[in-house]
């Protein structure tokens, strides 16, 4: 038994002292993915013995899918330490591999954005990248597996793995290192010796298009020779690099640059100031006048020299920003004082290219065509085409992240702000296109120096202290408090909403408790900046008027801020004038009316007035002619309810109605039938625009019985010279050019109104108060680079007779949108508590004169309702209203 024991401790003590063994593993050691069909993959067995493949499969999982394809069943035997070659068979593939290697041919469609690995009997064992995440992570590379791993991984690891260049083959049939196993094949390379050079300026030529591009084609006919300067590249956006002339033709119509297209990253000897010969085909990419080399790659590439200075850019009398852009295209140009290049869409998210960019124009920024002009007018048509041809796109090659520009490294919400119509100087870019419109991709940073303010920042507006009172307008931009993290009061109008628990704002609003302090705060302090008497808003979530509620929330919180004597209530609606008791109308967002009880009484309940509904059941409606005839659909479409208060001021009422009309984003039955459901419509007035007329007239009517002064505010999703102002205002059918219809198919209060839509004859004669100081050229929204008015006051001729000053305070309108208290897309960018970008229209802010003794009334005008006139019930003697009228309901 001892002997036994001796030799047990014996054969323990030899063991330990013996080299361990390796698991033998099958593991994938090498990855190309090569320029065309040039695709391989290295397989490793890490162990001691021979392991038979059988039950091995080699798989791939396209972007972000979950789910493998097989690329091939593996068979046969793999020896110990040993390596076997996946390569492509499609006979473009030109890996060339020595005999002696262990190698099967398969189909291989992997790209840079999928993933490989390596299934035994059904379970995932090796993985190169991540799945279920997409992106060109290995794109154009060799990866090879580092020596020292030994066994596989169901988990990637990145640091396993070593990147080499685009095309390196020469490891392929070794475990490791470049052995020359594969072989690279050596193409002669391209010399620009004994070639016919073409002046870059020829090839671009005087035109929008290549002279040497024919009428109907898209490319050359045969290849250029071209030889030039590299002054940028190109690494994402565009993918290549500009070629200038060092010496051009000297004429202003014609470039001297041009971009050269590789559909890649350029090598790394081609930098700025490198001259280069390339050779290729011209091209029109999108209205980019391009030499393509890409399937070639002809390229000669020569000694680094000097590289020309930016061309101060500037545009000529009589010729338009797009046709300016053209004399340039391909170029590196700078932005200065003669260029007067003004900011029209401050740095934010392009839907249409989906990444941030910027939009300048020459001279001034855009205005709406409709906010200046009446719908499809000459005048109207001819600024929206202007405008079309006065846009420069300004871009960054590559993204930046969320809440940076790229070009503005100092941007911030304090002290490098970015303001619409701001001159930008000494910015630099290289002149592209992208789907016809012009690109300035920026070559350098700019400091907030650089942005000349033509309208700069004030902190509170001039009216603030204008006047006797003061009546004011805001939307505030989704203020929710529904949502679980903030704790506010549940929204029952939410129509998605799969429960009340589930209300999460109605996807509207803050979704946190940070980002809605920060939204309130904001707004509280532009109210207070206001100091306005009367505050009628939009866009506050409609959940009621409870403790928890958002209009409550609001007020507690202005009230904080403020001294007794300058303390806000709201306006609550009788509970038989409300919702379900409750609510104002069924919309998730509704208006509110708060005012300072110091200042102003309510002199009768609030009204609300209710709003057109359209419900129209599918086929109501037919479009098209002949076999192409068809059918509409069903549509169901709403708009907030209005809130009217009357207020007596010094013994004279002021009735004040707050409205939010339909927005021009979702289609209504009219616009289906024009074939602009997916487009906007061609009078420039947006979506529903039948619908908002309907809301008009029903205002209109609802409001002519109004005695004393009448204020009609609110956003009215209309700009100044479109149909539901001019509704509203001085439309007259006997000197108009066109018709101005309602909408069909609409109810009032559950009951039908018009099932047809009908036509209007007169306005309803009140008064745009802003156009009667200031002129049509006003404005307090922006929208796609173009400014204008969707925020209004309207006013009958008694009110009109006290204005004392109107004023679009600009703190959102021209603010980057990116300084809003959204956090969801701004990553680390800092927010400001400061009043910018606390929504994304501007408050209007309207001061008017109440004194308390009043001169003798003027007779008669053109007002609303039964006390028509400016103060006709006002005789010789100071005397108010009331005692004038002392039986009026206003005045018991």
């Amino acid at each position: 038994m001892d002997n036994v024991k001796r030799l047990s401790v014996l054969a323990l003590a030899m063991a330990a002292t013996m080299p361990a063994v390796a698991n033998a593993d099958i593991l994938i050691s090498e990855y190309v993915e090569g320029s065309g069909w040039n695709k391989a993959v290295e397989i490793y067995n890490s162990g001691s013995a021979t392991v038979d493949l059988s039950g091995y499969s080699l798989v791939y999982y396209s972007k972000g899918e979950t789910t493998p394809k097989t690329i091939i069943a593996l068979d046969s035997t793999l020896a110990a330490n040993a390596v076997k070659v996946i390569s492509n068979k499609d006979s473009r593939n030109t890996i060339s591999l020595d005999s002696a290697i262990d190698s099967r041919l398969a189909t291989i469609y992997f790209n840079g954005d999928d993933k490989v690995g390596l299934i035994k009997d059904g379970t995932l064992v090796d993985i190169l990248g991540e799945v279920g995440t997409t992106g060109d992570w290995a794109k154009d590379v060799t990866m090879e597996r580092k020596a020292d791993v030994t066994a596989a991984s169901a988990d990637y690891v990145q640091s396993q793995w070593t990147k080499k260049a685009k095309n390196t083959f020469s490891g392929l049939g070794a475990r490791s290192g470049d052995f020359g196993g594969g072989s690279t094949p050596v193409e002669p390379a391209f010399s620009c010796v004994g070639e016919a050079i073409t002046p870059i300026y020829d090839v671009q030529g005087s035109e929008r298009k290549s002279p040497l591009i024919e009428d109907g084609k898209y490319a050359s006919a045969d290849e250029v020779t071209i030889s030039g300067v590299v002054t940028a590249r190109g690494e994402s956006l565009f993918k290549g690099f500009y070629l200038q002339e060092v010496v051009g033709d000297g004429s202003p119509d014609t470039s001297d640059g041009v971009f050269v297209y590789l559909g890649e990253a350029a090598p790394e000897a081609i930098q700025p100031g490198v001259r280069v010969c390339v050779q290729g085909k011209v091209k029109d990419y999108y209205g980019l006048t391009q030499v393509d080399i890409k399937k070639d790659k002809k390229m000669d590439i020569g000694e680094i020299g000097q590289m020309p200075s930016p061309a101060p850019f500037y545009v000529a009398e009589g010729e338009s920003l797009t046709q300016a852009m053209n004399r340039y295209e391909g170029m590196q140009i700078m932005l200065d004082a003669g260029s007067d290049m003004k900011v029209t869409r401050s740095f934010g998210y392009d839907y249409d290219s989906r990444r941030n960019n910027m939009v300048l124009s020459h001279k001034s920024p855009l205005m709406k065509p409709t906010q200046v002009f009446a719908p499809l007018s000459i005048e109207a048509i001819e600024l929206q085409s202007a405008n079309r041809s006065n846009e420069l796109y300004v871009e960054s090659d590559y993204k930046a992240k969320n809440g940076e520009v790229p070009y503005f490294p100092t941007f911030n919400a304090e002290t490098g702000y970015i303001r619409i119509g701001d001159r930008v100087n000494n910015m630099t870019g290289m002149v592209s296109y992208s789907y016809g419109e012009p690109r300035l991709v920026v070559t350098n940073e700019i400091v907030a120096g650089d942005l000349v303010r033509v309208n700069e920042r004030s902190d509170a507006p001039e009216v603030a202290y204008v006047g006797d009172i003061r009546v004011a307008s805001f939307n505030v931009l989704n203020l929710f408090t529904s949502d679980s993290d903030i704790g506010g009061s549940l929204n029952p109008m939410c129509k998605d909403q799969a429960d009340a628990n589930a209300s999460k704002g109605c996807g509207r609003g803050a979704h946190s408790l940070e980002d809605y302090q920060l939204q309130r705060t904001k707004i509280v302090n532009a109210i207070t900046a206001m100091n306005a008497d009367v505050i009628g808003l939009m866009e506050i979530e409609n959940n009621g008027f409870g403790e928890h509620s958002s209009i409550q929330y609001l007020l507690n919180s202005l009230n904080a801020e403020l001294p007794q004597e300058d303390a806000y209530a709201f306006i609550e609606p009788a509970p038989a004038d409300k919702y379900q008791g409750e609510f104002i109308g069924t919309d998730a967002i509704t208006v509110g009316i708060l005012y300072r009880p110091a200042k102003v009484q309510p002199a009768v309940d609030a009204l609300v007035i209710a709003t057109p509904e359209q419900h129209a059941e599918a086929g109501v409606a037919t479009r098209g002619e002949g076999a192409k005839v068809e059918t509409s659909p069903s549509y169901d479409k709403y708009q907030r309810h209005s809130l009217a208060q009357t207020f007596m001021i010094h013994g004279e009422p002021l009735t004040v109605v707050v409205n939010h009309l339909k927005s021009k984003g979702s289609g209504c039955l009219e616009d289906w039938m024009e074939f602009s459901e997916n487009k906007d419509p061609a009078d420039l007035q947006g979506k529903c625009n039948e619908f908002r007329v309907s809301a008009a007239k029903v205002l209109g009517e609802s409001l002519e019985d109004v005695e004393g002064g009448l204020l009609v505010i609110g956003d009215m999703n209309a700009y100044g010279q479109e149909d539901p102002i001019a509704v509203l205002t001085d439309y007259d059918a006997s000197t108009s050019n066109r018709d101005l219809v309602t909408a069909s198919w609409t109810s009032l209060n559950g009951e039908v109104y018009e099932q047809t839509g009908s036509v209007i004859d007169k306005g309803y004669g009140l008064i745009n108060l802003s156009t009667l100081s200031h002129g049509t050229a006003t404005f307090g929204y922006s929208y796609s680079g173009e400014l204008g008015n969707l925020d209004h006051a309207l006013a009958n001729e008694v009110v009109a007779d006290k204005l004392v000053a109107i004023e679009d305070w600009n703190i959102n309108s021209l603010e980057s949108n990116l300084f809003e208290y959204s956090s969801k897309y701004t990553g680390d960018l800092a927010k400001s508590e400061n009043v910018f970008s606390s929504s994304d229209h501007d408050p209007v802010i309207i001061a008017l004169t109440y004194p308390r003794c009043h001169k003798p009334g003027k007779g008669k005008g053109k007002g609303i309702g039964k006390g028509k006139g400016r103060n006709p019930w006002l005789g010789e003697t100071c005397a108010s209203w009331c005692e004038i009228k002392p039986s009026h309901p206003f005045c018991r």
